[in-house]
């Protein structure tokens, strides 16, 4: 019998040959660190609903989902549409467009903390905007984020503590407080630094919820205690926007942050960011009748693709559809599926594991514990352990040699189209991946 190794090479020789031009190519082979995948990744030709094909013929029940963009799945019918029906008519028009007034209808509909926003081309674009926001309204310089949790690529997002970061200046790292999420250090920072203009987090923890955060108190408390010390709350709902519930984590929790960044499905699986809040925060970009204001204090803000026809089309379609349909209670009520039956088959084949999640997120850990199942309650640095390259190269590869094609950490993003067939077919693959690994002594 082939290895799991051996058998993903001979089910995937045309992304192997693909991939020798693209180590020429592209750095690592890979254009996202996401898709990096030993001793190949696959290559992919066309999706639809919750599955996928790749170049050999393979088809893929796929839980990456655009990365978390696509909670209606690929290629809906209603997004296809609506941008087909737009690139007759332009992809870039460079004025304002009716889409955008409907896109930002559609978000202000379902995130009320949003009184303006402001559109991008990406997440890490709405993040830097949020931070640069938040500087310039406040007239400090520093911006407290937890470890480990994701905000782009851009400078300040990158920053680690105890460390430098490749092409990052000093300076630049210098500005970010970067702290385990504990709301005592939170509390110690806010009150010995007055230098602080805002605290930035992913609402359910680092990597969307892999390394949970104690939701909702965290954030109830953390809201407490930023309005206390007059500094700003940024919600990165770029992941949970509009997924874990249609207002986002903070629509799911109750909170009111001062901004929220977002992207993928606010945009309906197509290129888009936004950064929306306060309006007079917002408001640091807009022109005023004051030529001082407008050289010394005004953030310009150009952009060839923000709020592009193309994804503001996507977009309003997407955030309308979740607004008036089931969307998301789809999605949860698969990803709560999925998640039971992976919990009930790490325990009849007695390997050590469980998954976690909110609502369409889904979390593989290979380890046990004894948490509720939606919030782990393991030590992160466990977590982290428990998810070592040497386990998760091993179960992303076992689980595409069977069909199935997940997040690199181990994780499952839900969408609205996965069904009981889908989900079926992923615990049926399951058992065969936990029985492969556990003879090679993986797990």
């Amino acid at each position: 019998m082939p290895t799991i190794l051996e058998e993903y090479i001979q089910k995937h020789p045309g992304s192997a040959r693909r991939q020798q031009e693209s180590n020429d190519m592209f750095p690592g082979g890979v254009t996202h660190d996401n898709r990096y995948v030993t001793p190949f990744p696959i290559y992919v030709t066309h999706g639809e609903g919750p599955l996928k094909w790749d170049v050999d013929g393979n088809e893929y029940v796929d839980y990456v989902s655009g990365h978390g963009a696509l909670i209606l799945g690929h290629s809906h019918p209603a997004i296809a549409s609506a941008v087909a029906n737009q690139v007759g008519r332009g992809t870039h028009l460079g004025a304002n467009t009716e889409e955008e007034l409907r896109w930002g209808r559609a978000i202000k509909h379902l995130m009320p903390s949003v009184e303006k926003m402001r559109c991008h081309s990406s997440g890490t674009e709405a993040t830097l905007m949020a931070l640069r926001m938040a500087r310039a309204y406040t007239g400090k310089s520093k911006v407290v984020k937890f470890d480990e949790h994701f905000h782009g690529w851009h400078d300040y997002a990158v920053s680690v503590a105890g460390r430098t970061v490749p092409g990052v200046p000093e300076a630049t790292s210098s500005s970010m407080v970067v702290i385990p999420p504990d709301l005592g250090e939170v509390e110690k920072v806010l009150s010995q630094d007055d230098d602080i203009a805002a605290v930035i987090l992913e609402p359910t923890g680092a990597h969307y919820g892999q390394l949970p955060i104690n939701v909702p108190q965290f954030l109830s408390d953390l809201r407490r205690i930023t309005r206390s010390h007059g500094v700003l709350l940024i919600m990165d709902e770029v992941v949970t926007g509009f997924r874990i519930h249609p207002g986002g984590a903070q629509g799911k929790y109750g909170i009111d942050p001062d901004l929220t960044t977002m992207a993928k499905i606010v945009a309906g699986g197509l290129p888009g960011g936004v950064v929306g809040g306060r309006a007079d925060i917002i408001d640091m970009i807009a022109f005023k009748d004051d030529p001082d204001w407008n050289a010394r204090s005004r953030i310009a803000h150009p952009g060839t693709f923000n709020a592009n026809p193309l994804s503001a089309a996507a977009g309003a379609t997407c955030l309308e559809m979740i607004a008036n349909e089931p969307i998301n209670q789809r999605a949860d009520e698969a990803a709560a599926a999925l998640k039971k039956g992976l919990n009930d088959t790490f325990s009849r084949l007695e390997v050590a594991g469980h998954a976690h999640g909110i609502s369409s997120l889904v979390h593989m850990t290979l380890e046990d514990c004894s948490c509720d199942r939606e919030v782990c309650d393991m030590p992160h640095p466990e977590i982290k352990a428990a998810g070592a390259p040497a386990k998760t190269i091993a179960l992303k590869r076992a689980f595409m040699n069977e069909g199935i094609d997940l997040m690199g950490r181990g994780s499952f993003i839900v969408s609205s189209t996965h069904t009981e067939k889908e989900v079926g077919r992923t615990l049926e693959a399951f058992e065969g991946v936990l029985s492969k690994m556990r003879a090679e002594g993986v797990v």
